[in-house]
């Protein structure tokens, strides 16, 4: 099989895995004539795959065969599907032949697994090592690894990659035991604890020392070697089971709060070829996936727990207003907010407002009373917010018990593709 073909392969074969970023890693570049690629910007990020994802890296497969057999997965050992398996060798290659040609900054490999766990993960940790080790590669690398394969592995490509992720895969045990029951729930988070250890020392060893006046100071002691530097990341299948978005997020809060993740990224489930009759013969609307992103970020920004974004008698996000709206309509004896005077953490609970432009809010209400004009001035969306507020020239009055409120502030329908 030519290379070409196994392009085209892998390539689509990695399209359902969402947990792909290029942020938040050590800065590198190739200026001074030394390596190649750097990690400045944030990656390529205006290609798209048919299913409207932004593809942001070369994002490929090393195999989609695999000895696993999980239903929702259509690279599953029963599924019948072209395979495809790269060498070290041509990853390698075609990583720096797209990088020369300007169409990426960096490297997505995840892998089905062949053979065993471990001999899967050394495959994917080499393509890291040569191309840092041998090419002097400097752009991102972000691999996908296995919870199954040995600590030695996972240190070795947490030394490689600027940032690793496991896959949880499904928001619950129970969901996992009936999808994908030759995973292991228990090691997932073995490995995952693992990793934030070791990226927590590396932080440390990393870290400034300050310094002490001494008589003769020691010999300069060697930088600490980097380790995962943007962190881990996992993915949550949302929509192969009955599992509530409150169980989803609950989850998430626990993954947050367990292993530091920088992400948890939601991926609605998409039928496959000779699915098997546990799973639902259509997907969610993209549309949830959008409100668990929303709800997601309204837990690591703007101070919700997850127990009190999901109405608790439905155990599921609204579809029609975001999350944040949501809850305010829900919550409107807390409402109107003062501009003038309220602390920052109500503020970033009012619709209409987000971090920077409570920020802007909180700096401009230092130098005088704010008005509605301001408030146009820094762009805030007024048709939203004015119900929610009060400043020196604006009382909202019984605008919040309005009937029609939540049909007013509501996105309007929009006409569905024909080609969707």
């Amino acid at each position: 099989m030519n290379l070409d073909r196994k392009l085209a392969i892998l390539a689509d074969a990695a399209k359902y895995d969402a947990s792909c970023a290029s942020s938040g890693t050590d800065k590198r570049s190739s200026i001074g004539g030394k390596g190649i690629g750097s990690t400045e910007g944030s990656g390529i990020c205006h290609s798209y795959a048919p299913d409207g994802r932004c593809i942001s890296l070369l994002k490929i497969l090393f195999t989609n065969f695999c000895t696993y057999d999980c239903l929702y997965c259509v690279n599953r050992v029963s599924s019948n599907v072209p395979r495809a398996r790269f060498t070290v060798e041509e990853v390698v290659q075609l990583t720096l032949d797209f990088y020369r040609r300007n169409c990426i900054e960096g490297l997505f490999l995840s892998s089905g697994i062949i053979r065993s766990p471990d001999y899967t993960m050394e495959q994917v940790v080499e393509v890291a090592r040569v191309l840092r080790e041998e090419h002097d590669f400097r752009g991102y690398i972000h691999l996908k690894t296995i919870p199954e394969a040995s600590p030695e592995l996972l240190a070795r490509a947490g030394r490689y990659a600027d940032r690793l992720s496991i896959n949880v895969e499904l928001p619950t045990v129970q969901s996992l035991a009936a999808l994908a029951p030759e995973k292991d729930g228990a090691a997932i988070r073995r490995s995952m604890a693992r990793l934030r250890v070791s990226i927590d020392e590396a932080k440390e060893a990393r870290r400034p020392r300050p310094v002490v006046a001494q008589p003769m100071l020691p010999p300069r002691r060697a930088r600490a070697p980097r380790f995962a530097p943007a962190g881990q990341s996992t993915q949550m299948i949302v929509g192969a089971d009955t599992t509530s978005d409150g169980a989803i997020l609950s989850t998430s809060a626990a993954l947050y709060g367990s292993y530091r993740l920088k992400r948890v990224y939601y991926s609605a489930f998409s039928p496959i070829p000779d699915a098997a009759r546990a799973l639902p013969l259509k997907s969610p609307p993209l549309v949830r996936e959008h409100r668990l992103y929303q709800a997601d970020w309204l837990m690591r920004f703007y101070g919700f727990a997850h127990d009190e974004i999901v109405p608790a008698a439905s155990g599921m996000l609204s579809l029609e207003v975001d999350p944040k709206l949501a809850w305010a309509l829900a919550h409107r004896e807390r409402f109107p907010v003062d501009l003038n005077s309220a602390p920052k953490e109500m503020l970033l609970r009012v619709p209409g407002l987000g971090v920077k432009s409570v920020g802007r809010v909180l700096q401009a209400r230092r130098v005088r009373q704010l008005r509605a004009a301001d408030l146009e001035r820094m762009h805030l969306p007024l048709g939203k917010l004015l119900p929610f507020v009060v400043v020196a020239d604006h009382r909202p009055g019984r605008e919040l018990d309005a009937a029609g409120l939540v049909r007013r502030l509501a996105p309007p329908p929009r006409q569905e593709s024909l080609f969707a």
